[in-house]
């Protein structure tokens, strides 16, 4: 039975955008795309569920499975009477995204940072190395504290941390409507569209 005919185009649109996004993130389509029907899913499905929704083979369901707990962005579940193991993603957004950037920081971040530490403790012997260390001490000074904000970024409660991000495009306003006032930027020609135009 085709994709279609297990999916609704809703659900089938999401998990053939994930399928084709999974390149670009660094992961194959295969497990794009069971990540994207787990996600869907209300409820948690085992790989033989899977494997027949998304017309793949038992054995590539089961290692898109491992790779996806291997980043744990899916969750194991056993369901009383049934010797099959089940999977759901975590329901929580935000957990979601903590966790895939956490896991993101250490496969690629860390590694980069360690390097940079280890280069910063040389000692260089020419213009070009003095040069170089000078450019990798801003790279590492960046990243640096990028990652300790993440880290308290991390610690607040996602209701605060949705709070947090939503101040970005009110602070963005605020500064647009002071340039504006001082003259450092000029006023908009197309008609306002916030409070804070109307101000202006």
């Amino acid at each position: 039975m085709p994709l279609q005919d297990h999916l609704p185009p809703l659900n089938r649109e999401f998990v053939a955008h994930f399928g084709e996004m999974g390149s670009k993130w660094g992961i194959n389509r295969t497990v794009g795309q069971i990540y994207a029907l787990l996600y869907i899913s209300p409820q948690a499905l085992n790989a033989d569920d899977i494997a027949e929704t998304l017309e793949f083979s038992r054995s590539n369901v089961s290692m898109g499975l491992k790779e996806l707990q291997a980043w744990r962005l899916v969750r194991l579940r056993h369901q009383p009477g049934d010797r099959r193991e089940y999977f759901e993603a975590p329901a929580d957004v935000w957990e979601i995204f903590r966790v895939l950037a956490e896991e993101r920081r250490r496969r690629e971040v860390e590694p980069t940072l360690s390097m940079l530490r280890t280069a910063l403790l040389d000692t260089p012997t020419t213009d070009a190395e003095r040069h170089a260390q000078a450019r990798m001490r801003e790279m590492h000074d960046l990243i640096d504290r990028l990652m300790t904000w993440f880290d308290d970024v991390q610690k607040l409660a996602p209701e605060t941390a949705m709070q947090l991000m939503g101040m970005g495009t009110t602070v963005t306003r605020v500064l647009e409507f002071k340039d504006r006032l001082t003259g450092k930027s000029p006023a908009r020609k197309t008609p306002p569209k916030d409070p804070l135009d109307h101000a202006a």
